[in-house]
């Protein structure tokens, strides 16, 4: 140890102790305030780097008719595959409180639906008037957004491609044109 003090001074850098518990103990020779300062660089770009999930909302009502229904699958499905969660919440109304099963195979067909999208995290619970159930995505919002992105390049790539092999074929034959130009002439 002694030893590495005194190369660490020579070098005017300092001596790092990097596992201490460990025989012998292991130490690097370093500037510290520069790892400090990447460490931290590290630590933020980290934190900007990390997609943060929002939790959405899909409210019901326990008598939910089938388009209504429909409706609210395909909005949770768009918020599964963006990355982010869906909770899934029903409101009981008056009498509707006494019946909470029919809430528990509402929340299920529901998460039976969105299988193809999300997990349950959560399963349904009741919440003074008000039955939750949680879903998770099955891909991470980075994911997603990388998905996302691929598929916007691509699409964008593809209508140009598309339009100058469409272009390419008239403009080298004017000739077939004109001879359909002129079967038609001769039709009338």
């Amino acid at each position: 140890m002694d030893v590495a003090l005194k190369l660490a001074q020579e070098a005017d850098l300092d001596l790092v102790e990097v596992a201490p518990n460990s025989k012998p103990p292991v130490a690097k020779i370093m500037d510290y305030g520069k790892f400090k300062y990447e460490a931290a660089q590290k630590a933020k770009e980290a934190r900007r780097n990390q997609a943060n999930t929002i939790l959405k909302e899909v409210r019901f009502r326990l008598k939910i008719d089938v388009h209504d229904y429909e409706t609210k699958r395909k909005r949770a499905e768009g918020f599964l595959k963006a990355g982010d969660k869906v909770k899934a919440m029903i409101l009981f109304r008056g009498r509707e409180q006494s019946r909470p099963e029919q809430g528990v195979r509402l929340l299920q067909r529901f998460a039976e639906d969105v299988s193809e999208f999300g997990a349950v995290e959560s399963t349904p619970t009741i919440d003074g008037r008000n039955m939750v159930m949680v879903i998770g995505p099955l891909k991470n919002k980075s994911e997603a957004k990388a998905e996302a992105n691929a598929q916007r390049a691509a699409s964008k790539s593809r209508p140009g491609a598309e339009e100058s092999a469409d272009e390419a074929p008239e403009a080298a034959s004017p000739a077939a044109t004109d001879t359909v130009a002129a079967d038609s002439a001769e039709m009338k």
